[in-house]
């Protein structure tokens, strides 16, 4: 794939730079691919400040490189990508730490170009100075692509990992309707892989000094003010003034949206532990956390229920479209790529007004409880040794007694066995 910089040179990334995506044009494809990058968000001056010294390519264009490589779904290869490999395939970089929300307007003065982090910073004496626009990147984009044939596209498939995915959700009808004002034909779907979080729990600082002591829905209720954020209209009829966030969370916005979409969410996913201060092979782990993380799957599968497309493997992990072994990943025997195409099918008979064919499942979600107990989910690893481990390995060497919570490694090896031979 190839960088392009917007030809709005209004609509930037945080720091000021140009914004753009990467293309890779599939002659003669009329389905397109369009994919958010995820990263979190910034709220604040503080918390903005410290993004850019850590990780600029999440707030600036400089550095990124002029061309990029896809993996899993964004893969040209049709070993690693059976359906989507001959699509157009467009990579919109994350710069703008707003969850893909942001209709800010330019900042007055606006930022020169980047000469050196800390002269920025230095400059950077209010919050204001950076630019919050991941919405508007997102139009512009589409603006752009109409060259390239977009406006000939059957499908457009927006998709988007982690913030990305979460962007997916607050952005894919504003797409389908900037389309259908554009005179496009196009069936447009979303695809949200580990974008659904579920609100914390713990009680803390609303206050948000960091980003990582911030729950999500205060690091939300705090940036959409920042970022000028803009949420579906459909969902902000639900919720009065001051109450705009809850838009940002799936299971309350998913009955809103016009589009389909299409949900991959792991059942013990580790962003969502982590706002919870629950780090998997870290220090320690306490018997309340240890029954929040088997909370953690129920209260996503209830929250997944009324959604007809979904992929929920019983796993500790985040994200999966994007890895080259995304094909491995299964739930009751259909694999992440498989379940994306029966439903691909399911929308296209619906559209000819035919009827489904049966025996292509694409609502699959994992009926056991445990983290890991899926036998293809990802390996856990030691963040020390870089060796693989068991759960149970792990969870000994985090501080937990098994025995005492009733935990018996060798009765769930035999359960794992009886799930490999029926498929999952």
């Amino acid at each position: 794939m190839r960088l392009q910089f917007l030809k709005n040179t209004q609509v930037t990334c945080n720091d000021g730079s140009a914004a753009g995506f990467y293309l890779k044009e599939f002659r003669g494809s009329r389905r397109w691919l369009i994919f958010l990058e995820g990263g979190w968000c910034c709220h604040s001056k503080e918390t903005c400040d410290s993004r850019y010294q850590n990780i600029p390519r999440l707030m600036s264009s400089t550095g990124w490189p002029q061309t990029k490589r896809g993996t899993g779904i964004l893969s040209s290869h049709a070993e690693e990508n059976p359906h989507w490999n001959n699509a157009n395939i467009v990579f919109i970089p994350y710069c703008s730490s707003d969850v893909w929300s942001g209709n800010g307007p330019a900042p007055t003065p606006p930022p020169r170009q980047r000469q050196g982090r800390e002269k920025e910073r230095e400059r950077n004496t209010n919050a204001t100075e950076y630019t919050f626009m991941g919405s508007l990147i997102i139009r512009e984009v589409i603006k752009d692509l109409i060259p390239k044939g977009i406006k000939l596209a059957k499908v457009v498939m927006l998709s988007g990992m982690s913030a990305g995915g979460t962007g997916v959700l607050l952005n894919i009808d504003r797409v389908a309707s900037q389309l259908e004002l554009l005179g496009a034909e196009a069936q447009v779907r979303g695809l949200v892989d580990s974008g659904w979080f579920l609100e914390s729990k713990q009680q803390r600082s609303p206050n948000c000094p960091e980003t990582i002591s911030c729950s999500p829905e205060d690091a939300i209720k705090i940036g959409l003010r920042l970022w000028n954020g803009v949420v579906p209209d459909r969902c902000l009829q639900l919720y009065k003034r001051g109450e705009e966030w809850q838009c940002f969370f799936g299971h309350k916005l998913y009955s809103t949206l016009t589009s389909p979409l299409f949900v991959m969410q792991w059942l013990f996913d580790e962003e969502q532990l982590r706002v919870e201060n629950i780090y998997m092979g870290g220090h320690s782990l306490s018997e309340e956390q240890w029954q929040y993380i088997q909370n953690l799957s129920r209260e996503l599968k209830n929250s997944l229920r009324e959604v007809t497309a979904v992929f929920a493997p019983s796993c500790l992990s985040h994200t999966a479209i994007t890895k080259s072994n995304w094909m491995s990943f299964k739930v009751k025997g259909t694999s992440l790529p498989r379940a994306l195409h029966c439903w691909d099918r399911s929308l296209e008979a619906t559209r000819n007004n035919r009827t489904p064919s049966k025996g292509c499942p694409f609502h699959l979600v994992d009926n056991c409880q445990r983290p890991q107990c899926n036998p293809t989910c990802p390996a856990l690893v030691d963040q020390t040794t870089q060796q693989e481990l068991t759960l149970f390995q792990m969870l000994v060497a985090m501080g937990l007694d098994l025995q005492r919570l009733g935990l018996d490694p060798q009765g769930d090896a035999d359960a794992l066995a009886s799930m490999v031979s029926n498929g999952g």
